[in-house]
């Protein structure tokens, strides 16, 4: 096992500790982060040899979140952890993405990187640590990781920047951002905010860099303590003839670099590989062909990423004749599915998203049980990538880590904009089916999320749109992209998704193939996102303005009445008998609360209207002066006891029973009787007199 080592970082007077060699020896790498109470573990182990054939690096990260962590015994019939939640395949995606591109290019070996929570004190938020730590591992192994990844959560409060907020910070926050990168450069962003100007984001960003050289530092300084010599990656023996017969297809390959329809890029592409195994062929013969199939691939993607590159920074064309801060075209239609709550068709380009909200009644809500305390969430986007999609045919399973990290992106965009329960008490389900994709479809989400929700009728505080940012970068010389294809994706150096009202950011996602940019071209991009937002949100206003004023006939009501909360008890009755006849009676669903909100769901308006009586009968108090409809429940030689209320009797004295005079009650009524009585009295002890006597005489005076 390796020498214990362990190296401090003073983040603003708070200590993140970085170990080794406590823990996994046999493992390339292993290491223990400590921030607080809060304690992560990473290991990681390499192959040996590359991966035979294999042209990209084969990484796998895993993350998981013990609950022993934070003192809770899972949930569920196992009582053991199982597949992991959305917020570990979350925290597995910020672990990856900036990690990923600091490898050397030809480094082909089998790679995985796994991440335990072993300690959680509900402050120190565990998935930066869970960065922090995978990097760690990288620098004290053999693995040649270009530089040192390290990571922050920032988050504006009150008006002021906090470094590593506690998880009751962040939600009260206008900015919640994690950002990796190196000491020279930001390498991966992940922002939520409540439309905030693009200065705010910036200095943000600088905050947080500011904070991360140190974190990198100590991971270095842990490795130059600890680490092991690092594999040198050989560089691929040069294929000169091979070279020659990809160059000799640059005609083709400009001409197709030049065409703007997507099916008809791919089938050029596709015939350049065909005349590239004819050639091959008959340069080689079909024997060394073969041999030579692999270099010639990784060769034709070298000469395409080169070319398209140099025809954007020397002649600032782009594949489909677009200025560089143009967008595609824009069409969008409302209303689009007669029978869903609300829908909406976006099309940008050759992206199309058919977005679709239902709403629900809180008790929908999805019950959210991790690490930290049980909650509800009441605002849920899916996002769905089909095959179909691109044009390809592929085996369809459940929502991959893409779909469910590209859902949370758009979520996060349009959760700003959601208004209060207190406003609306629905639960409300985004679903975005991506039916044609040609880069940027997790923006057209926002996108086809916000004119839906219009049309549903929610009442969100302002439109929402979404714009991926590209960029090609050659030493000091860059272009910033507006609205991204798929192959300048592909391609380019930066995916830069920006989201936001015409008022402010709302979303921000980075994600970058080269190691680091820096503030200047953030700041830039960041800009030209604005304007391409505005001009996104401008094309959505044409179909709808905003938010309806009805919800759709086939969404359910949510009527709210509000009671004492000691009645909640009347409400449900003796073992729910209450309630129950009350919903069979009138067809609605109703949720009680224990602050005495009731919430009746239906959507018939008059099948609310009874259920709300119904209720009002029966958590109402008796009301001096006011007439009520009882039944007799018991009579006494001196009068008659009346249910005037549910669980609420008054007694009429027999000189109350009539204008004559009465010798027995009897003569007048008998239990079970149904009798008009009012309230005359209304004693200290709470106990009610009524009268049929005075009932009676108010009504003949009104007739």
């Amino acid at each position: 096992m390796q020498k214990f080592e362990i190296v401090a970082c003073d983040l603003n007077g708070h200590s993140v500790t970085f170990e080794t060699g406590a823990l996994a020896g046999q493992a390339s790498g292993a290491v223990v982060v400590r921030s607080g109470d809060s304690v992560v573990f990473a290991a990681v182990v390499a192959s040996k040899e590359a991966r035979e054939g294999c042209d990209f690096l084969p990484l796998t990260v895993d993350y998981s979140e013990k609950t022993y962590a934070a003192g809770k015994i899972p949930g569920g019939f196992f009582k053991r952890e199982g597949r992991p939640t959305t917020k570990e395949i979350l925290t597995c995606r910020l672990i990856d993405r900036p990690l990923r591109p600091m490898f050397p290019e030809h480094y082909h070996n089998d790679l995985q990187l796994v991440s335990y929570v072993l300690s959680y004190d509900k402050v120190n938020q565990v998935d930066v640590l869970a960065m922090n730590a995978a990097s760690c591992a990288l620098m004290v192994s053999e693995v040649p990781l270009l530089d040192a990844i390290a990571a922050v959560r920032v988050c504006k409060v009150d008006g002021k920047l906090v470094l590593n907020p506690s998880p009751d910070q962040a939600d009260v926050a206008t900015i919640e951002m994690v950002v990796a990168g190196t000491a020279e450069a930001i390498t991966m962003v992940e922002c939520g905010s409540s439309e905030v100007s693009e200065e705010e984001l910036i200095e943000a960003l600088g905050f947080a860099h500011e904070n991360i050289k140190k974190l990198a530092a100590a991971q270095k300084e842990l490795a130059a303590k600890a680490g092991k010599p690092k594999t040198v990656v050989p560089e691929p023996a040069p294929e000169n003839e091979v070279e020659e017969v990809v160059k000799s297809l640059m005609g083709d390959i400009k001409d197709t670099l030049c065409t703007p329809e997507k099916i008809e890029r791919v089938e050029k592409f596709r015939k350049i590989d065909q005349k590239l195994e004819e050639q091959l062929v008959a340069r080689f013969g079909e024997e060394v062909a073969g041999e030579k199939h692999e270099a010639a691939k990784r060769i034709l993607e070298s000469t395409i990423y080169t070319e398209m590159r140099r025809m954007i920074l020397e002649d600032t064309h782009r594949i489909d004749n677009r200025g560089l801060c143009d967008i595609r075209p824009i069409s969008c239609a409302v209303g689009f599915l007669p029978r869903t709550h609300g829908s909406a068709l976006f099309n940008r380009g050759q992206t199309q998203s058919l977005g679709i909200v239902t709403l629900g009644a809180s008790g929908d809500s999805q019950i959210i049980d991790g690490l930290d305390d049980e909650y509800k969430k009441r605002f849920l986007l899916h996002y769905n990538f089909p095959p179909f999609s691109v044009g390809e045919s592929k085996p369809m399973r459940g929502p991959g880590r893409r779909e469910i990290g590209h859902g949370a992106l758009a979520e996060r965009a349009l959760k700003h904009v959601i208004p209060d329960a207190s406003e609306f008490p629905y639960t409300i389900r985004m679903v975005s089916e991506i039916m044609s994709s040609n880069g940027s479809s997790s923006m057209a989400s926002v996108c086809s999320g916000s004119l839906a929700m219009m049309d549903a009728g929610v009442p969100i505080k302002a439109p929402v749109a979404g714009i991926a940012m590209g960029l090609i970068k050659e030493g000091d010389n860059y272009k910033v992209l507006s609205d991204i294809l798929g192959d300048e994706d592909h391609f380019g150096d930066m995916d830069f998704k920006v989201a936001g009202t015409e008022h402010g950011v709302t979303a921000l996602q980075m994600d970058i193939k080269i190691t680091g940019v820096t503030l200047e071209i953030m700041r830039n991009a960041l800009q030209q996102a604005k304007e391409g937002r505005l001009h996104i949100l401008g094309k959505m206003n044409e179909a709808i303005q905003a938010p309806r004023p009805e919800l759709s006939q086939f969404a359910p009501r949510i009527v709210t009445i509000e009671i004492d909360p000691d009645k909640i008890r009347n409400v449900i009755g003796p073992g729910g008998k209450m309630i129950r006849k009350i919903t069979e009676e009138t067809g609605v669903e109703i949720e009680a609360n224990d602050d005495g909100r009731i919430l009746i769901i239906s959507p018939d308006a008059a099948a609310n209207e009874k259920a709300v009586f119904m209720i009002r009968q029966v958590t109402e108090d008796a009301e001096v002066g006011k007439i009520y409809v009882g039944k007799v429940k018991r009579i006494m030689n001196f009068g008659a006891f009346v249910e005037i209320l549910p669980g609420i009797e008054g007694m009429v004295h027999i000189s109350q029973l009539e204008h004559r005079r009465v010798n027995k009650v009897e003569d007048v009524v008998n239990i079970g009787d149904e009798v008009k009585v009012k309230v005359i009295e209304i004693d200290s002890q709470g106990r009610v007199n009524l009268s049929r006597k005075a009932c009676m005489e108010q009504q003949a005076e009104q007739s």
